[in-house]
């Protein structure tokens, strides 16, 4: 500690030997320095403030139903973004900047120093969440200066509003267009499903009833036609039994009886045409089960012609034969009867057993089948899907405009409007003065400690010592007189009256600055 306060005191005896060449310098930089602050331009400042509302009524009442943007998030990139190049160029014709513009560098020069000055500050005591936002420049011409704020509060304001425009129409845009292109996946989804059920109708079914129970039902109406068919050939059987055992002729007088051997066949024509007409509500023409039904039908029709004609033959010979046998006649007719039931039944058997036939050879077709309309209906599920959420979405985009259009999601409110600076805020010379004549006193200390390090001297022995590495014996002390005493004392005086008079120029300049500033 002491080698270095020794230090300290050798440097400031050194630098004292050109204590006046640092006054001498001080007082120029100062001067120098007071000139340029007195010469430098007014500056006038113009600022505004806006609040950002980003409530909105609706937004709780539409939350689900509308989309429910950041708006706080839009607004701080809005302030981050809305200082930029493209910005500036439109803020230069708003203002009216460019009228003194003659050349692209100038331009540039302009743009560069806009967005350089240009200040958006936020938050209004309570931190950053605060929507409170500044907006300041600063400039030389107070009218430019508002003129320039002027035209930032209107682009703040603008491009908060036609970027929310554009968000959405490019939404919609871009939802219509997905909406478009999925309806035409959707519709050859539908034509796809459509043709490849109308190929495979007769083994796909009618949609309500798989290939299983296709199946299933032919075996069922199989097993009852065969059961109904050993009936009818029972029936005929008991009555060639019958008919065998009874003459032909009676010789007793017997009551006629008058009966209807077609009664049978009617009533069974008429559930026939009752079926098909259930099944043509679903079927079409070309279905198997409605050409058997046509056919069966045909056949009972031709047997009824046949019995009717059998019948009006009979009664021709009735009538020639005196002792005909009423109850002969009555079996024989049954028994036509019965065996044309028998050759109708016998066809349905025929007809369910081809089917049953052809269902099982096509048996090996159906995991391939399904799985193609497995493939199919997936196909068309995931487009119909798809479909119905962009027509939610874009309903939901438009009822989101709609409310942004109403209510304003984000409502921007001048709070200050653009202010008219009567007097300069900067330079502030009142406190540039002291700081100039602090400076110029740092650059003397400057110079005299160059100096003394150019041109060292040695202050005691001890110093000589070190430097050396040579054993000083002894130093010779200076003789003073009384004439350098006094010398010596009117120097010192005079260098205290330089450092003061020096005080009292910047202070004399600091009220002169305040002076002329009021």
């Amino acid at each position: 500690m002491e080698e270095l306060l020794s230090q300290i005191v050798s440097y400031l005896r050194g630098m004292w030997r050109y204590r006046w060449w640092a006054l001498a310098l001080a007082w120029i930089v100062g001067i120098a320095g007071g000139v340029v602050v007195y010469m430098m331009p007014d500056q006038y400042r113009s600022s505004a403030r806006v609040f950002v509302d980003t409530q909105s009524v609706l937004r709780p009442l539409m939350s689900g139903l509308a989309v429910q943007p950041n708006v706080e998030q839009q607004v701080a990139i809005l302030t981050r973004t809305l200082i930029s190049r493209p910005n500036m160029d439109k803020l230069i014709t708003m203002a009216d900047l460019d009228l003194t513009i003659r050349t692209p560098a100038e331009r540039e020069a302009l743009v560069n120093k806009l967005m350089s000055d240009l200040r958006i500050g936020q938050g209004g005591g309570r931190g950053r969440s605060d929507n409170m936002f500044t907006l300041s420049y600063q400039d030389t011409d107070p009218q430019r200066a508002h003129a320039v704020v002027q035209a930032l509060l209107s682009l703040f304001v603008e491009s908060g509003l036609v970027g929310k425009r554009a968000d959405s129409d490019s939404a919609r845009r871009f939802i219509e267009e997905q909406i478009a292109a999925y309806e035409t996946r959707l519709t050859d989804a539908e034509n796809r499903l459509k043709e490849f059920r109308l190929r495979n109708m007769a083994l796909l079914g009618d949609g309500s009833t798989n290939y299983l129970s296709q199946i299933s039902s032919v075996t069922q109406q199989l097993n009852q036609a065969r059961l109904e068919l050993r009936e009818a050939e029972t029936s005929a059987a008991a009555f060639r039994d019958q008919l065998a055992n009874e003459s032909p002729t009676s010789t007793a007088s017997t009551p006629s009886f008058e009966f209807s051997p077609t009664a049978e066949l009617d009533a069974r024509i008429d559930g026939l045409e009752r079926d098909l007409d259930a099944m043509l509500l679903r079927y079409t023409e070309q279905h198997p089960d409605v050409i058997a039904t046509r056919s069966l039908m045909a056949r009972l029709d031709e047997q009824r012609q046949a019995a009717l004609e059998l019948l009006q033959e009979e009664s021709g010979e009735s009538a020639t034969t005196p002792n005909t046998n009423p109850v002969y006649q009555q079996i024989k007719f049954s028994l036509s009867n019965a065996e044309a039931r028998v050759a109708g039944l016998t066809a349905r058997v025929a007809e369910f057993e081809e089917r049953l036939q052809f269902l099982r050879e096509r048996a090996e077709l159906l995991p391939k089948l399904e799985a193609e309309e497995a493939q199919l209906n997936r196909d068309y599920g995931i487009h119909r899907r798809n479909y119905e959420q962009l027509v939610q979405r874009r309903e939901s985009a438009t009822m989101s405009v709609e409310m942004a259009a109403q209510s304003g999601i984000a409502d921007f409110r001048v709070i200050e409007p653009p202010s008219r600076p009567t007097s300069p805020s900067a330079p502030n010379r009142l406190m540039l003065m002291p700081l100039v004549g602090v400076a110029a006193l740092g650059v003397g200390l400057a110079l005299a400690f160059l100096l003394s390090q150019i041109r060292p001297a040695f202050n005691s022995g001890r110093m000589l010592r070190e430097v050396s590495g040579l054993p000083v014996l002894g130093t010779v002390s200076r003789v003073t007189g009384p004439a350098y005493r006094h010398a010596r004392r009117l120097s010192m005086l005079a260098f205290g009256g330089g450092l003061i008079s020096y005080g009292l120029a910047i202070a004399a300049a600091m009220a002169a600055m305040q002076i002329l500033q009021r």
